[in-house]
């Protein structure tokens, strides 16, 4: 979506002059309340929202909510079925499948946040310098872009991971090599289009450096779509964490990562099922959560819909 901005409410150094900057301020809060109202009519993006706030609540206070260390071995109690002291059942060393569900609250948002953090530094980056530059600079990119492409992405990540071992780190690095590749794609598409408006041609002509007209005109503009990108990213870069951990090619045990506990239950799915399906469950939860809220935000931020 563009907006376009003319020159004359710059002064020489490109900044609003007085009362251009709060009636900017206003506008952008005045869109801010109409984008949560149309995300609030939206009853999937509602529930997405909802079980995002949870699974950030979980994480904040899991050590008030679980009950247990999700590390604490009990021979006594192993592969105990759920009942009201294990909610969830024990394990094989008798630890609280509740506890390490909640203790891996903290790993999903850990790495939702950290590798899409590096995904949009990275893809929205080369984005900017593709779409604003042209020429040899965008050609360059996009073919680094089509080479990367062309391998399929659950190969690239597994090969990266098996040559970094497994781990937290190699599981940060594989991940975030594989997803920033959409963002760089989306963010060249929205600047070409922010390039060909009259107000960039107006701040290339008064004089503006590139990085002010980059930070300040362009990148706005491209603003919506990478937050939507993003929220609808973190639930595949979940995923795909849990994956490889279950893979043996990221966290590792007795760490309570989603994946990680998956896979230690995968052996005892006849015999005691709520090892492997209560941490599925709640990867499952958590991206339709996200999905939800993503597509509410697209919707709600769609420039033919938003007034």
């Amino acid at each position: 979506m563009s907006v376009g901005h003319s020159d004359s409410d710059d002064e020489g150094d490109g900044t609003p002059k007085g009362g251009q900057g709060s009636r900017v301020a206003t506008g952008q809060l005045a869109r801010a309340r109409t984008v949560l109202r149309r995300v609030m009519q939206n009853r999937f993006a509602v529930f997405g929202l909802v079980v995002v706030v949870a699974l950030l609540v979980t994480a904040a206070f899991a050590p008030w909510i679980a009950p247990y260390e999700p590390t604490e071995q009990n021979y006594d109690a192993l592969k105990e079925p759920p009942s009201l002291e294990h909610p969830f059942g024990t394990d094989t060393y008798g630890r609280d499948v509740f506890s390490r569900v909640v203790f891996g609250s903290r790993y999903a948002v850990f790495l939702g946040v950290v590798i899409v953090g590096i995904e949009m530094l990275i893809g929205v980056s080369l984005g900017l310098l593709a779409g604003y530059y042209g020429g040899w600079t965008e050609a360059g990119i996009m073919r680094l872009v089509d080479i990367s492409l062309s391998i399929p992405a659950i190969v690239l990540a597994l090969a990266i991971a098996g040559m970094l071992g497994g781990g937290l780190f190699p599981l940060i690095v594989a991940v975030s090599l594989v997803g920033w590749r959409g963002f760089a794609r989306l963010v060249r598409g929205d600047v070409k289009s922010v390039m060909e408006e009259e107000y960039i041609e107006s701040a290339n002509a008064a004089g503006l450096s590139d990085f002010r007209v980059i930070t300040r005109y362009v990148l706005p503009n491209a603003a919506s779509s990478i937050i939507v990108y993003a929220t609808l990213t973190i639930p595949t870069v979940i995923l795909w964490s849990a994956g490889l951990s279950f893979l043996g090619m990221g966290v590792q045990p007795p760490k309570p990562e989603w994946g990680a506990i998956l896979a230690a239950g995968r052996g005892d799915i006849d015999s005691a099922w709520w090892i492997a399906t209560f941490p599925g469950l709640a990867i499952m939860l958590t991206v339709i959560g996200f999905n939800g809220l993503g597509d509410g935000l697209r919707d709600a931020l769609d420039p033919r819909q938003v007034r």
